[in-house]
């Protein structure tokens, strides 16, 4: 049996309190964190979960659906044996010998799992000086800001876009997006506000946008 994913007083009602969310073990935050994130209040991913692309592997699959994403939406838990289980397939599948026991990064699980494992196309479509790039998330790359003490993501997102002269080529059917992060001795943010919407206006190639002198349509871009 599937699961929807939780809404509203649900996702209150299941996912809050002691023994909820992803039992962490042995380093495996970044991908408890992330497999929440993509799996315990959204359906956008969902095809993940039952879709046979080309490149499946369908043990990991059922791996991921019944063993991870149903229990944590059926009954907001998912315990650190299950979350091994996917571990140890990935580095069956993958090149590293290291995901049982070590930090990753959240992009290097997202890129095995999405492209080599269950063969997804790219959720987005970047471009950066005239060259096109396709990935499966896009992490936040900036300077430190003195005027950013406790930050949205929204203003997160449009400081990496522009001072990585980034622009999305297309509107994507999904937007991951990773926050900055240095390690556990510094981190940049002690605080980052979720934006419950994401405005990418300013940030689509091309994409029609008005003028802030006239109201007419702009021609020009100004950093």
């Amino acid at each position: 049996e599937s699961f929807p994913p939780l809404r509203d007083e649900a996702a209150v009602r299941v996912l809050r309190g002691r023994m909820k969310g992803i039992q962490g073990h042995c380093n495996s935050c970044y991908m408890d964190a992330a497999l929440f994130s993509l799996f315990s209040c959204t359906s956008v991913l969902d095809s993940m979960l039952f879709k046979p692309f080309l490149l499946c592997d369908r043990n990991v699959q059922s791996i991921l659906r019944d063993e991870i994403v149903n229990p944590l939406r059926k009954t907001g838990f998912v315990r650190a044996r299950s979350v091994m289980h996917l571990r140890e397939q990935l580095t069956e599948k993958g090149q590293c010998s290291s995901f049982t026991n070590a930090e990753k990064d959240p992009e290097e699980f997202l890129n095995l799992i999405m492209h080599q494992i269950l063969g997804i196309e790219p959720l987005l479509k970047l471009q950066s000086g005239g060259q096109e790039q396709d990935c499966y998330c896009h992490q936040i790359f900036m300077d430190k800001q003195e005027d950013l003490v406790v930050p949205h993501v929204q203003q997160l997102v449009e400081h990496s876009f522009l001072s990585s002269d980034l622009k999305l080529v297309e509107i994507p059917s999904c937007f991951i997006i990773q926050m900055p992060r240095f390690g556990k001795e510094y981190k940049m943010f002690s605080k980052i506000i979720p934006s419950l919407e994401l405005d990418i206006t300013d940030l689509l190639l091309d994409s029609p946008r008005e003028c802030c002198i006239c109201g007419d349509v702009a021609t020009l871009e100004c950093s």
